[in-house]
C-alpha cells in the first residue's frame, strides 16, 4: 500500500514557491484571478507530487505575504514536512523569519531548505546567501537539514530536490489512520449537479465512501457520498491525505474553513481550553492578562482572551507558560493538538505550542492551579493509557508499559478499572474503544442494509475485512458477540445484522416486485422462468440476480433448478396433496399419481423435499419426516 504525505511550501514572498511548486508537479496554483492579476498567493494552493510508486504525496503552497499569514498557518497545521523556500538573490526576509517561527511552535520537525533564482546570482553570492540562511537557521529543527539549490524556470536541481525528498519522506512515519477520523476544512465550494463539497487535510483516521460523517461545531450528521483525491475518485481517504468530500444533506452556506468533517460521537467542540504556551524569541509587545488573542487550531481562527494563573502580563519567555484560552466561538480539538496564537492588533505572533486539555474549566488564581496544570501536561497514568489505546485499539501489558513509559504496578492498577477490558487475559482495550468498534459496525450495517435490503445480514467476514485497517479481528469479534448477547445485533448463521432489520425489496421497486410473484402465483406448477416475469415489469437488470436470491432466502418461491421457481401457495398445497395422498413411506409412481406432475416437475419437486428436509430418501422410496413436516407446515 502506497504511504500518504503532505509537504508545506513555505516562505517569504516572491521567493519562488508557486513557480517551484509548477516545475515540480505541472500545476499552477495560483488560480485565482487575483492571484493570476497581482502574480501573488492569497489563497492556499495545492498540487499532487509524483516521487515514487510508493508515495502520495501532496504539496500545499502558501502564501508568502504577511497579510495572509493566516491562510500560511491553515496550510502548514497539519502537513508532515516543509520545503522552506529562499530566494538567492534575496536571502532571508521578515516573513522567512515568521514562518520559521510558525514552523517550529506547531510542532513540525522535518524539512529541508531550498534556494530557488539561483541563475539569478554568482557563485560568490550564492555562497552568501547560505551563509545567511545557516545562522538564521541554527538552533531550529532545520538547523541539520540538507539544502537544494534550484532554478524553477530552467529547472535545474529539480531531480536533485526529488531524491532529496524520497530520503526525508522515508524515515517520517505515517499518520494514524487507526485513530477517530477527523478533516479539518480548508475549501468549501459546490459543483453543479452534486451538492456542497468540502476539502481538506486528514489528521487521523479514515473515511469511506459512504460513511456518515458529523459537522463539527454546529453539530448534524451527514453522508459522503464521494471522495477524491487531486480529482481521481476514491473509495476511500486516510490520514495524510488531501481529500475532497461530497457532502449529502448539507448546504455550503452551513460551513466554512475551521469547521470539522469526524467520526460521529468521536469529538466535542469547546471554548475554553488549557494550554501549553511557547512564545516566540522576538516577541515585540506584552501580553496583559485576559487580553485579546486570535487562536489558530488546525484550519480554524477564532478570537477569545488569555488567562494566565501565575503572572498578569506576558513577556518573551524561554519556559513553557501553563495558561487558558477562552474564546469567542467554539473550535474542535483534542489534547496533544498544535496551535499558534497572534494578536489581532497590532498583528504579531505570539506564540504556540499544545493543547493539555481540550475542555478546560474556571480555575483560580495560584501556584495550585498551576501545579495542577502541570500535572496535565504530563498527562495521568489514566490519560497516558487511555490516548495509547485510542491509537492502537488493543496492547498487551507489556506494550502499554513501553508505549506510556509507565512502571508495570501502575499500568497494572490502572487497567484494572472500570474504563478498561481485559481481551483473553492477555491484551487490554478500552471501553472508549468498544464504544468505538460499536458505533463503527453499527454503522456499517446500517449501510449495509440500505444498500443491500433484500439480504438478511451483512457476512462477518466482510465486516471484519471492512475493518481491518483500524480494528483486529479479534476486536471485532468480540463486539460482535457482546452486542449479540445484548441482542442489539443479530447473528444469523455466517451474517451480522441490525436488530430492527427485515430483509425487503427496494421501496422503489417493491409494487413491481410483489407484481411478478402474484403472477407467478398465477402460474401455479406449470411456470414460466421468474427472471422472465421480472423482466416484464421492467426490474432494472442488475437487481434481478438479488430478487431472486431474496425471494428463496424468504422462501417466497421454491427453485426447481436455476430458472423454474414454484411460488410458496401452490408449492405449499402440491406438499399438502402429496402427504395427503401418500403414506410414510412412497415412491415415484406413488408421488406422480397423487401429484399429477410430469417428470420435468416432479423429479426436481421431490428433491426440493429432500433438501429442505421434509422427505428423506430411502434407495427408490422416500419416507416423510413427519415432525419436521408438522413444523414447515405450520409455519
Amino acid at each position: 500500500m502506497k504511504k500518504h504525505y503532505t509537504i508545506g511550501m513555505a516562505g517569504h514572498i516572491d521567493h519562488g514557491k508557486t513557480s517551484l511548486t509548477k516545475a515540480l508537479t505541472n500545476v499552477y496554483t495560483d488560480r485565482l484571478k487575483e492571484e493570476q492579476e497581482r502574480n501573488i498567493s492569497i489563497e492556499l494552493g495545492y498540487a499532487p507530487l509524483s516521487l515514487s510508486d510508493e508515495m502520495e504525496v501532496s504539496i500545499i503552497d502558501v502564501p508568502g505575504h504577511e497579510r495572509f499569514i493566516r491562510q500560511m498557518i491553515a496550510g502548514v497545521a497539519g502537513i508532515d514536512m516543509v520545503m522552506l523556500v529562499i530566494a538567492a538573490d534575496e536571502g532571508v526576509m521578515p516573513q522567512t523569519r515568521e514562518h520559521l517561527d510558525i514552523l517550529t511552535l506547531l510542532g513540525i520537525k522535518r524539512g529541508v531548505i531550498v534556494v530557488t533564482k539561483i541563475n539569478k546570482v554568482d557563485e560568490e553570492m550564492l555562497e552568501l546567501a547560505q551563509m545567511d540562511i545557516e545562522e538564521s537557521i541554527e538552533g531550529t529543527f532545520l538547523a541539520e537539514q540538507p539544502f537544494f539549490f534550484v532554478d524553477s524556470i530552467e529547472e535545474v536541481g529539480l531531480e536533485q530536490l526529488k531524491e532529496g525528498l524520497i530520503k526525508e519522506l522515508t524515515n517520517i512515519p505515517e499518520r494514524n489512520a487507526n485513530g477517530s477520523f477527523r478533516l479539518p476544512i480548508d475549501q468549501v465550494f459546490t459543483v453543479h449537479g452534486q451538492g456542497t463539497v468540502v476539502r481538506g487535510t486528514v489528521y487521523e483516521g479514515m473515511v469511506q465512501e459512504g460513511d456518515m460523517v458529523e459537522v463539527l461545531p454546529q453539530g448534524g450528521l451527514v453522508r459522503a457520498r464521494q471522495l477524491q483525491v487531486h480529482h481521481e475518485t476514491r473509495a476511500s481517504g486516510q490520514a495524510g491525505q488531501r481529500v475532497a468530500i461530497n457532502l449529502g444533506g448539507i448546504e455550503k452556506s452551513t460551513l466554512k474553513r475551521g469547521d470539522v468533517i469526524c467520526a460521529p460521537s468521536q469529538y466535542e467542540s469547546t471554548e475554553t481550553i488549557d494550554i501549553a504556551l511557547q512564545t516566540v524569541a522576538n516577541l515585540d509587545h506584552v501580553m496583559k492578562q485576559r487580553q485579546a488573542i486570535k487562536l489558530h487550531l488546525g484550519t480554524s481562527e477564532v478570537y477569545g482572551k488569555i488567562v494566565f494563573f501565575d503572572r498578569n502580563e506576558l513577556t518573551a519567555d524561554p519556559n513553557e507558560v501553563l495558561c487558558q484560552l477562552r474564546l469567542d466561538a467554539p473550535v474542535v480539538t483534542r489534547r496533544g493538538d498544535r496551535f499558534i496564537i497572534r494578536r489581532p492588533s497590532p498583528m504579531e505572533t505570539i506564540g504556540g505550542g499544545q493543547v493539555i486539555d481540550a475542555h478546560g474549566k474556571r480555575y483560580k488564581f495560584g501556584e495550585e492551579t498551576i501545579h495542577m496544570l502541570a500535572k496535565k501536561r504530563e498527562g495521568t497514568p489514566e490519560e497516558l493509557i487511555t490516548d495509547a489505546l485510542l491509537e492502537k485499539k488493543v496492547l498487551s501489558i507489556k506494550d502499554l508499559i513501553s508505549h506510556t513509559g509507565l512502571q508495570a504496578e501502575t499500568v497494572k492498577s490502572v487497567i484494572s478499572g472500570e474504563a478498561f477490558v481485559k481481551l483473553n487475559g492477555q491484551e487490554v482495550t478500552s471501553t472508549d474503544v468498544l464504544n468505538l468498534v460499536t458505533r463503527t459496525i453499527q454503522h456499517d450495517l446500517s449501510t449495509y442494509h440500505e444498500e443491500f435490503p433484500m439480504r438478511k445480514g451483512m457476512p462477518k467476514a466482510e465486516l471484519i475485512q471492512a475493518n481491518k485497517s483500524t480494528f483486529s479481528k479479534g476486536l471485532v469479534e468480540t463486539v460482535i458477540n457482546h452486542e449479540a448477547e445484548k441482542q442489539a445485533i443479530n447473528v444469523i448463521g455466517p451474517t451480522v445484522a441490525l436488530t430492527d432489520h427485515t430483509p425487503h425489496p427496494p421501496l422503489k421497486w417493491e409494487k413491481r416486485v410483489y407484481n411478478a410473484l402474484d403472477t407467478l402465483e398465477k402460474e401455479d406448477f406449470k411456470v414460466s422462468p421468474l427472471v422472465e416475469h421480472l423482466a416484464n415489469q421492467q426490474l432494472p437488470s442488475n437487481l434481478t440476480d438479488e430478487l431472486i436470491h431474496y425471494a428463496t432466502q424468504e422462501e417466497l418461491v421454491f427453485g426447481l433448478d436455476e430458472k423454474l421457481f414454484i411460488h410458496h401457495v401452490p408449492f405449499k398445497k402440491m406438499v399438502h396433496r402429496l402427504n395427503d395422498e401418500t403414506s410414510e413411506r412412497f415412491s415415484l409412481q406413488d408421488a406422480k399419481e397423487a401429484t399429477g406432475l410430469s417428470r420435468k416437475y416432479l423429479v426436481p419437486f421431490l428433491e426440493k423435499l429432500d433438501e429442505l428436509k421434509l422427505t428423506k430418501r430411502d434407495e427408490q422410496e422416500r419416507i416423510w419426516m413427519t415432525s419436521h413436516l408438522e413444523e414447515w407446515m405450520s409455519e
